[in-house]
Order: C-alpha cells, then structure tokens, then sequence
C-alpha cells in the first residue's frame, strides 16, 4: 500500500457519520445514520481529523493546517461519503465448490441431510485440506477484491475448514498473510468448533476435546485477541459442548462469538448473553427471552439474510422483533461456498429492508456502526468521527438509501481506507481534485 496522503479534504458531501455515543446502537436508535446534508470531512495521516457540516469542518482546517496548506481537495458535488462497510461475518478462506448441492437444495434436500451424507461443511474441509497455502492465499484476495469492490473495508473472517490443530493454525496464518498483503481490515476469528470432521465422526465428545484441550491453547498462543466461535444448532454442536467451547476460550482470554439459532432454538442465543459474547449470529428461531438476555449484555445479534437465501427458505430473522427487544442489529454476507456465496453486502442490505423490513437507515447503521461493534472493532471503525480510521465510500449518488434501493446494481464508488484511496469501481471520476 502507498503511504496515506497527508492531508485530504472533502467538500460539499451529504455526510452518512453514523456519530455520537459509545456502543452499538439499538431499538428507535437502530435508524440514527448522522445524516448532514451540507458536509465536509478532513483526513490526517490515515484519521479522520473532523467531520460534520462544511463550515465547522473548513474552520477546523484552516485551524489546525493553516489556509495555504498543501493537501489533496475534492468537491463531491452533494455526492455521499459514508463510513466503509463493515462485513460482521464470513467464512473467506476454502478451496473447492460445491455446486451440486444447489441441485440437492432445488431436489427437497435440506442442510443436515446433506451434511449427514457427507457433503456440507465435510466437503469443503476435504478439498481445502488439500489445497496449498499458495492456492488458499490467491484465492481469500481474490475475494477480498470482491468484498472491497462492494464497498466492504472491514471484513470479520472464521477459520473452520481446516478442523484439525495443523490445518486451523494455517487458515488463520494465511488470513494474516492476506491482512499484510490487502487493504481490507481483516478480523480473524477461530471456528474449529464447525463441525465434526470425517476422522471424529462418531466421536462428537472426542473431537470436542481436541478443540478444548489443544487448538484453543495454540490458538491463543499463536493469534492472542482472535475470535473464537462455534457452530452451535440442530446437526452441529449441542448446547453442553458450545459451553465448554466457549468457557474454554474465554479462559484463554479469547472474546467470543457464536452461530445460534439458525435451524432449531437450543438457547444458544442466551448462552453468549450469558457468557458476554460480542455476538450471536443468525438468531432466525431466537425466543423473545433469549432476546431479552441479549439486549440486557449488549450482544449484538448479526443477522445473514443471503444464507437464507442460500438455502432456498423463506424464513427469515425476526429483526423487527429484536429490535423492539432492544437487541441491537448488525448484516454480514456469511460468505462461504455451500451457502451463501455472495461477496455483494450491498445485496445483502437491499434484502435485509425487504425481508427483514429494516428501514434503509436501520440497514446502513447495521453494515457499518453496528456490524464494526460485533466484530470488535467499534472504538476505531464504521462512523464517520474525529480519531476514527478514515476507512470511507465516496458515491456515485446522492441519497444513502440507493444502497437498498437498486439491488443487484452497487452504486460506483471510491473506497478509501486508511486515508489510502484504495480501489475505484466502475470508472467513477473524483472530480476537483489537487
């Protein structure tokens, strides 16, 4: 990456700030995107210095760099400039398809039953295992690319297909090899707990074990302050062993994460209020008292529409329910290659106002405030604010709502992260310049 301009100001934006306050934001404050019509937003070595309404921001300026300064000037013309997206999960790194199963899917057969079958996760496990570190690499940038030409600058990313100590510890040095390599802010998160891999499969308790007794502490050795998550549902893993997963993890000092409630309700979704998980993710048949617990802890329920998708259901998130619980909300792509091979988070919103019926403001605050909260990154990314990382789009429109509005189609953009002006999708011009 090229060294971060000094100094960037731009000028005449309708500002998307997502500002004010600690902490996700939740209920009637869910929708708060920190709307300025007549903005400007200065940035200094990689922060942003001010943001806010234009004549606050050009006297900050003129302050602090003096009003012959040399810096790089951009009039957005009334175009948006809004924090990057923040994508709160995916599963990046794998080798191999599995493309037939769609036509399993479209045959009647459903999630567990192909994974009984030896499809599913097994699958991707068996060809990723296979792959070399080489292929892995090409591959996780590769879909970098992908996340960062729709806007994402902040990628959550699981382990989970390696399922043995060896191949997990290689999954997440490759994640960190692709964090060195590309601009995208990657978060790491460890998922051994997936699923059980061919080699355990009968022995659930054993390979649990494995997990507990010698991945975690590798992991926590290796990659100290990663994620850990587990896969806890109907065909996964039960309550019991998530506990002990979880417990495990945190004793390490670990922070958590946890997939709950996507296929049946075994209470996962109160086990990481309980527990201070950062999140629960899926949370489709959550009860109302699990998302009372969750309010209560501030665990912020991550919501993936595009795996519902995936699957061919209908049955999507309660997020009204959670948000009139208080659970605050965040989106995430759940990138993966069984069931939701999609890097386009701008589609995933545009869904999630149309079947979670999330307001388009509701959905912003969700892939970027919210979203850089459940992927602990909430004090540095996702708001447009004095200090925070000048991670930020640069839209080829005028009204924030487009992302929602004109699905299949993301707005052409600059992204800009670090105060580096890092890829330019669909030949958008930045006009006035210097």
């Amino acid at each position: 990456m090229a060294t971060p301009s000094r100094r960037i100001l731009i000028d005449h934006a309708r500002l998307v700030t997502v500002a004010g306050g600690d902490g996700p934001l939740a209920g009637p404050r869910q929708g708060r995107v920190g709307l300025v019509v007549d903005g400007a937003l200065a940035v200094e070595a990689g922060r942003i210095l001010a943001a806010g309404p234009r004549e606050d921001v050009l006297r900050q300026v003129t302050s602090a760099w003096g009003a012959a300064a040399e810096r790089e000037q951009i009039d957005a013309d009334g175009r948006v400039v809004m924090p990057g997206l923040v994508d709160a999960h995916s599963h990046p790194v794998w080798a191999g398809s599995r493309v037939a199963e769609l036509e399993l899917r479209i045959r009647g057969a459903g999630y567990v039953e192909i994974m009984e079958a030896g499809g599913g996760i097994a699958s991707t496990v068996r060809a990723t295992r296979d792959a070399t570190d080489e292929a892995l690499l090409a591959d996780l940038l590769t879909r970098l690319d992908q996340l960062m030409d729709h806007g994402v600058t902040t990628l959550e990313a699981k382990s989970g297909y390696g399922l043995s100590t060896a191949e997990e510890l290689r999954h997440l040095r490759v994640l960190a090899q692709a964090a060195a390599r590309h601009p995208m802010r990657i978060v790491p998160t460890f998922l051994g707990a997936h699923a059980v891999p061919d080699e355990f499969r009968g022995r659930d308790e054993a390979y649990v074990d494995l997990v507990v007794e010698e991945m975690l502490p590798a992991v926590a050795a290796a990659f100290p302050g990663a994620f850990c998550d587990a896969f806890c549902d109907l065909g996964a893993f039960s309550l019991a062993q998530t506990e002990r997963v979880l417990n495990a993890a945190r004793a390490l000092g670990l922070p958590l994460k946890v997939h709950a409630d996507e296929f049946g309700h075994l209470g996962c979704a109160e086990l990481a209020a309980r527990l201070g998980a950062v999140s629960a993710d899926h949370c489709i048949v959550t009860s109302p008292a699990d998302m009372d617990a969750m309010a209560r802890s501030g665990t912020v329920a991550v919501l993936l529409p595009g795996t519902t998708l995936g699957l061919g259901s209908l049955h999507f998130a309660p997020a009204r329910e959670l948000l009139l619980h208080g659970v605050p909300l965040a989106l995430g792509t759940d990138l993966n290659p069984g069931t939701c091979p999609c890097p386009d988070l701008p589609l995933i919103m545009a869904m999630a106002a149309r079947y979670l019926k999330l307001t388009p403001d509701e959905v912003l605050v969700a892939a970027t405030r919210n979203a850089a909260y459940a992927s602990g990154r909430g004090a540095v990314a996702g708001r447009l604010e004095a200090g925070f990382a000048a991670d930020l789009l640069l839209l080829e429109a005028q009204d924030h709502r487009e992302l929602c509005y004109a699905f299949g189609q993301t707005p052409r953009m600059q992204v800009m992260v670090g105060g580096i002006w890092t890829r330019q999708t669909r030949a958008l011009a930045i006009e006035g310049a210097r």
